[in-house]
């Protein structure tokens, strides 16, 4: 169990997470058609998770099914305050998978950066290009700069997959 794992707890309130934040959560997502944890995206900077962790899970879900790995798949990714790496990370491919869950999930851990730093770099998101999402979501664009909606690993995790 991790309790307070940030140790002494100093900055609350306002000035700790600030941010008009949780107006459109569900269509901002999938409209209902996924789960969703219950943080909002907007008017987070990315160095919070309830944001960058949601693009990197699509990100990840979007490189697995282009590599073959499944027809569907969700991607479950949970932080703890104070705790870079993920304390889970789960795959659900509700029957479609070609190789186990466990194996995915064993390739997702070695092939992408999970940490918000490492989120953040892979993803460069530091680029001030959140306006964009404001309006027509954040999923399913073609925007270069949404760069959760990429491929560019799917040939990796094909071959490591061994498919």
């Amino acid at each position: 169990y991790l309790i307070n794992p940030t140790g002494r707890f100093v900055v609350g309130g306002p000035q700790g997470d600030t941010g008009l934040t949780g107006r459109k959560i569900i269509v901002d997502s999938y409209g209902g058609m996924g789960r969703h944890g219950g943080g909002a995206f907007s008017g987070k900077d990315p160095t919070k998770v309830d944001r960058s962790a949601c693009y990197m899970a699509r990100y990840i879900a979007k490189n697995c099914v282009a590599a073959g790995l499944a027809d569907r798949l969700l991607v479950q990714l949970a932080y703890a305050i104070g705790v870079a790496d993920p304390v889970s990370v789960m795959v659900e491919t509700y029957g479609t998978g070609r190789i186990p869950d466990g194996r995915i999930t064993d390739l997702v851990r070695a092939h992408f950066k999970l940490t918000p730093r490492g989120i953040m770099e892979e993803l460069d998101l530091r680029r001030p290009i959140f306006r964009k999402t404001a309006a027509f979501g954040h999923f399913g664009r073609l925007d270069p700069d949404f760069t959760w909606e990429k491929t560019d690993r799917a040939a990796a995790l094909r071959s490591d997959a061994g498919i």
